[in-house]
C-alpha cells in the first residue's frame, strides 16, 4: 500500500469522517449519581421538577416592609414603621405584614406575607422599642428573589449533550435531583506500536525509547469523556499488530492506534486498519504539520484511527480529529468552543503554502502586550508542548507569520 492515497486539508477530512460517522448507533446510557456525574454527558434532557427558588426569599439581611410604605423616606425624613416580629432562618414566615409595620429578614429567609420589598439593614435605625426608621425608600420586589425566578417548574433546564460542569452538578442537586441518565462513556483501544518502544518503568537500552503516545492519548480520551483502554506496546510485526487491533476491535467504541517512525512500520499500521473491516480508509495523509501520515478509517461500525508515532504529531492530531469523533459518540456538537487567547507573534514563522502547521508557542508578556513566542522543535520532542501555553493555526493558504502579526492561541489544558 502506498504510504499516502491523497492529501486532503484537515477541515475536509474531517468533514469526510464525520459525515461517515453520523450514522452509528448511539452509545446506551447509564443513571449515576449525580455527585459523581462531573464531566458526563446527559443522554436526555432534564426539566425542573420543582420551581427553584422555591419561595419568595430575600438577598440581604434587612427588614421585609410594604415598599408603599417606605416612598419618599431619606435620612433627613425618615419613614417610621412597627417591628412586628423576625422570620427565623429554616423556617416558614409565620408572621404577615399590615400598613406600617416591619419584620426582621436574614439573608436567604422567607418573605412573609403581605410584604414586597427588603430594605437593607444600613439603610435603617432603631427609633424606639419596636420601632424601625427607614431612611431609604424601597421598590416592589427590591431585595427579594422571587419564586421561580431561576426554574420554573416543568422548565427545560438542561438538554441532552450537555457536558455537566460544576454548575450544572449544583443546580440538579439543588433541584432535588441526585441521580441523572448520562451517555456511556465511549471505550477508547490505544495501540502504541514500535519495536524502539518500551514501558516508562524500564530502563530503556540503546535505541529504544520510553512509552509516551499511550499516557498522553488515555489521559487527551478521558479529559473528552472517553475510557481509555491499553492494549500495551505492539512491536512492528504485521501478525502482532493484527491480533491486538482485531481484540480492541472487537471491545471498543473507538480504536486509536499510534505508528511507528518508519516507513514500514505505518505500511504495516495502514494495512492493518485497512483489513479490519468496511467500509475501511476513508482518509489517508492529510496536509498538516504535524500528522501528514494519519489515518481516519471506519470498521463494522467501529471508527479506527491511525496516529504519527512521534508523540507531539500524535497529540496534535488527535485534539483535531478524536476529540470530535468522541463528541459526535457522546451526543455533543462535534466542534467544540477551545479556551484562547489573542496575542503578537514575537518572531517571524515561516510555514509552507498548501498544508495547515499548528505552531507551539508560550505567552510572554512584554510592557502591555502580549507576545507569543514560538517554540521550535521535532514533533518527537514532548517536551515542546509541555513547555507551550498553545498552539497558533497556520492556514494551508500562508507561507507564514510576520512578526507583532495578531494571532489566536488555542490553549493547551
Amino acid at each position: 500500500m502506498p504510504e499516502f492515497l491523497k492529501l486532503h486539508p484537515p477541515a475536509e477530512a474531517l468533514d469526510i469522517y464525520l459525515g461517515a460517522l453520523s450514522a452509528l448507533d448511539a452509545l446506551p446510557s447509564e443513571q449515576i449519581k449525580t455527585d459523581a456525574a462531573l464531566g458526563r454527558v446527559l443522554a436526555a434532557d432534564v426539566l425542573a421538577p420543582i420551581a427553584l427558588p422555591p419561595f419568595n426569599r430575600s438577598t440581604v439581611d434587612g427588614y421585609a416592609v410594604r415598599a408603599a410604605d417606605t416612598y419618599g423616606a431619606s435620612a433627613s425624613l425618615p419613614a417610621y414603621l412597627n417591628l412586628i416580629g423576625e422570620v427565623r432562618m429554616g423556617a416558614a414566615a409565620d408572621i404577615a405584614l399590615l400598613p406600617h409595620t416591619a419584620a426582621v429578614v436574614h439573608t436567604g429567609g422567607m418573605i412573609p406575607e403581605g410584604a414586597d420589598a427588603v430594605v437593607m439593614l444600613e439603610d435603617t435605625d432603631h427609633a424606639r422599642d419596636a420601632e424601625i426608621e427607614i431612611h431609604k425608600p424601597a421598590a416592589v420586589q427590591e431585595n427579594i428573589l422571587l419564586r421561580g425566578e431561576d426554574v420554573q417548574a416543568g422548565e427545560p433546564i438542561l438538554n441532552a449533550g450537555t457536558r455537566l460542569r460544576a454548575q450544572e452538578i449544583g443546580g440538579l442537586m439543588g433541584l432535588g435531583l441526585t441521580s441523572v441518565d448520562v451517555v456511556r462513556r465511549p471505550r477508547v483501544g490505544i495501540l502504541s506500536t514500535g519495536d524502539e518502544v518500551v514501558s516508562p518503568s524500564e530502563d530503556p537500552g540503546p535505541g529504544q525509547v520510553r512509552d509516551i503516545n499511550t499516557f498522553t492519548l488515555a489521559s487527551l480520551v478521558s479529559n473528552a469523556g472517553g475510557e481509555p483502554i491499553s492494549y500495551g506496546i505492539i512491536a512492528d510485526d504485521y501478525r502482532q499488530l493484527r491480533t491486538a487491533a482485531e481484540k480492541a476491535h472487537a471491545e471498543s467504541d473507538l480504536v486509536m492506534i499510534t505508528a511507528g517512525s518508519s516507513v514500514s512500520a505505518r505500511d504495516i499500521t495502514a494495512s492493518v486498519i485497512a483489513e479490519l473491516g468496511q467500509p475501511g480508509v476513508l482518509v489517508h495523509g492529510i496536509s498538516i504539520r504535524p500528522g501528514k501520515p494519519t489515518i481516519l478509517a471506519l470498521a463494522e461500525g467501529v471508527p479506527i484511527i491511525g496516529l504519527p508515532g512521534n508523540p507531539v504529531s500524535a497529540l496534535v492530531i488527535a485534539g483535531l480529529f478524536v476529540v470530535p469523533v468522541l463528541r459526535l459518540m457522546l451526543g455533543m456538537a462535534p466542534s467544540e468552543r477551545t479556551a484562547y487567547i489573542e496575542a503578537h507573534m514575537a518572531v517571524n514563522i515561516a510555514s509552507l503554502s498548501g498544508r495547515e502547521d499548528y505552531q507551539p508557542v508560550r505567552l510572554v508578556k512584554d510592557g502591555k502586550q502580549l507576545l507569543a513566542d514560538p517554540i521550535f522543535g521535532r514533533s518527537n520532542l514532548i517536551f515542546t508542548l509541555v513547555r507551550a501555553d498553545g498552539l497558533v493555526r497556520i492556514p494551508s493558504e500562508a507561507t507564514g507569520i510576520a512578526a507583532g502579526e495578531l494571532v489566536r492561541v488555542t490553549l493547551l489544558t
